[in-house]
């Protein structure tokens, strides 16, 4: 039996941060994971590269069952304490759109500066280790793995959430927290593209790879302005993944097609500088070919020159493209989902310590919680935030 004072279970972004700042606190810390590498979500995020912050995090960039949950662990380590951390190890990034941070090289450096972290610290990280059973001790946890058994005074569930089943997501985490008889919220795919109905998909063959500049709606009133991306499957971009966080099953979703011109003016201005000019011609001009074409062929606009359109067709063809209206099949699921919706609620967590409140020593951080992030870097402030909050005090 091995005796620590901190176990942490899951060697992710929000483990190895909780970890390293035990370890500076004195603190003997174990971090316990079955997989061969630390930080594996971390490894393949950004396209390799790690959208590791967002310069504009803030409460209203998460979802959360209790909205003020989430501000008071943002406030107490920022995206500003995460960079000066960066920018201390030396880490080469740079900015993108909407305030999004990556890295230059791979999202190995931001493993690595964690890994760092908890070296100096004095954590010992323990790969291949899968736990088994956890349970409570008298004077705090015991926890049997797949090598040995540990036991702890507080033990910290940061275990992720169920997406990406292939990187080893499991739902220990969930499972620990009914075991010591915490509500976990109902779970659910997000930030996740959507697929599409047998006749849509028939529809949109061809359009694969077609990206458009969008504002995508919800019918909750939520609106997100970035690229759509048409692909074998259905619908992805940005935009697309923004929304399914906000998109339930039997909803549809709202795409205005040209955000910045109004398509009525447009056509006026057509029916006086281009007359003879066929429709799906012009309309080519501004929307890409091949989707035109596709309108075109299911006689969804007229086939007719831009001054014979009449004004209801105009009225209906600016309400289509300005309003076009999909219902999803569902989504891709947890396989490519980059979040879990749901989790743990966090109306049983100290927001300021994130320790059970009907269970001292027993921590619960990260995706197993029921908060999640716009894409764009959010994820994985919250990641560093409650890290950082938890191992202040576990």
């Amino acid at each position: 039996m091995t005796q620590v004072d901190v176990i942490v279970i899951g060697a992710g972004a929000a483990g190895l941060m909780c970890a390293a700042q035990a370890g500076y606190r004195g603190r003997s810390v174990t971090v316990l994971d079955m997989g061969k590498k630390p930080g594996r979500k971390i490894l393949i995020s950004g396209g390799g590269r790690c959208n590791f912050t967002n310069e504009n995090a803030s409460p209203e960039n998460y979802l959360c069952s209790n909205p003020h949950f989430i501000k008071s662990c943002l406030s107490r380590y920022t995206q500003h304490d995460f960079i000066e951390l960066v920018d201390r190890h030396g880490l080469a990034y740079h900015h993108k759109t909407l305030g999004q941070l990556f890295c230059d090289n791979s999202a190995q450096d931001i493993v690595d500066i964690l890994l760092t972290e908890c070296e100096w610290a004095g954590v010992n990280v323990t790969l291949r280790n899968e736990v088994l059973s956890v349970e409570k001790a008298d004077t705090g946890y015991l926890v049997i793995t797949g090598q040995e058994s540990y036991s702890c005074e507080s033990l910290v569930v940061a275990a992720g959430g169920l997406t990406m089943p292939k990187l080893g997501a499991t739902p220990i985490g969930y499972k620990i927290a009914e075991q010591f008889g915490l509500k976990v919220l109902p779970t659910m795919a997000a930030l996740v593209p959507f697929t599409l109905h047998q006749h849509d998909k028939e529809r949109f063959t061809g359009l694969s790879g077609i990206s458009v500049p969008c504002i995508v709606s919800s019918e909750d009133g939520t609106s997100f302005k970035e690229n759509i991306l048409f692909t074998h499957r259905g619908l992805s971009g940005p935009a697309i993944l923004q929304i399914s966080s906000f998109w339930r099953a039997g909803q549809v979703v709202t795409i205005n097609l040209l955000p910045e011109l109004d398509l009525t003016e447009k056509l006026a201005t057509w029916r006086e500088t281009q007359a003879q000019k066929s429709l799906k011609n012009s309309l080519s001009t501004i929307l890409p070919k091949r989707f035109i074409e596709m309108l075109h062929e299911s006689k969804t606009i007229p086939d007719c020159n831009v001054n014979q359109l009449t004004h209801s067709q105009i009225d209906e063809l600016a309400d289509y493209i300005h309003n076009w209206q999909i219902k999803p099949n569902g989504t891709e699921g947890y396989r490519t989902a980059e979040v879990t919706l749901g989790g743990v609620d966090t109306d049983e967590l100290s927001s300021k310590t994130f320790e059970v409140k009907k269970a001292q020593g027993l921590y619960f951080i990260g995706e197993v919680t029921d908060v999640t992030g716009w894409l764009g870097g959010y994820n994985f402030q919250y990641a560093w935030s409650c890290g950082f909050a938890a191992g202040q005090y576990c």
